[in-house]
């Protein structure tokens, strides 16, 4: 063979080593496209899943239930939004299951261990925002005024210190807070419960607030007092309006 037919086949080599990489090439940019779209996919499928578990993007903060028979028995508490959860103590799985005692004692039944509350946080599905009616609380009135309406809500002493204790450093890092207590729907939308035996009285506050640099105009909450009569089931907890 001569070299021109030599030159001539290493041209030829040459140019379809040449459409190899280009064919290689190009199927690694479709492969990454492929993966970036993927990608990018699902991301948007979490944000939507995230997007409709928290609305508002808020969650609610320690919701903590008290539990006080009339004798001591066996309680269960469902949380019927269980997917909502974030946090949970004891550990949540189907369902808590306690021994009671009247005075607030409790004995988880899975571990053996000693409470006084069972705790949760939990994704908003609720909408929060500024209404037209709640409170306008100056930073030096907060610990009055919650402890007023907490009162009249049907927290015990020992029920509204903790309250307190929890959001008092969070709310006066303001000037000004507006707060409002969510209505029996909203919290029952949020986070259903089932609790057996079924108890007499059941109270679930649920407080939505707001920093302000400067006084805002609502209208005063309307507060039903809540009586405490025979055995009794008490919840807490709190939600920040995040715009």
């Amino acid at each position: 063979m001569d070299n021109s037919n030599n030159e001539e086949v290493n041209e030829i080599q040459n140019a379809e080593e040449q459409n190899v990489k280009k064919g290689e090439k190009k199927l690694s940019s479709v492969i990454i496209k492929a993966v970036i779209a993927t990608i990018i996919f699902y991301r948007i499928i979490l944000f939507c899943k995230v997007s409709y578990y928290s609305a508002s993007g808020t969650i609610e903060r320690k919701p903590i239930i008290y539990i006080y028979p009339e004798e001591e028995q066996i309680v269960s508490v469902e949380l019927l939004d269980k997917e909502l959860l974030t946090c949970s103590y004891p550990k949540y799985e189907k369902a808590w299951e306690v021994k009671a005692s009247p005075n607030g004692d409790l004995i988880d039944l899975n571990t053996g261990n000693k409470l006084y509350s069972l705790y949760y946080e939990s994704n908003c599905k609720e909408n929060y925002k500024v209404e037209k009616e709640g409170f306008c609380i100056k930073k030096e009135d907060i610990i009055p005024f919650l402890e007023e309406k907490l009162e009249i809500l049907g927290l015990n002493y020992k029920e509204k210190e903790e309250f307190i204790v929890y959001w008092l450093p969070q709310l006066e890092k303001y000037d000004y807070v507006y707060i409002r207590f969510a209505d029996k729907e909203e919290i029952n939308n949020n986070m259903k419960l089932e609790i057996g035996p079924k108890p007499e009285t059941l109270i679930r506050v649920m407080m939505v607030w707001k920093g302000l640099n400067k006084p805002i105009e609502v209208e005063e909450q309307k507060l039903e007092t809540t009586i405490r009569e025979g055995y009794t089931v008490v919840e807490w907890g709190g939600s920040e309006i995040d715009r």
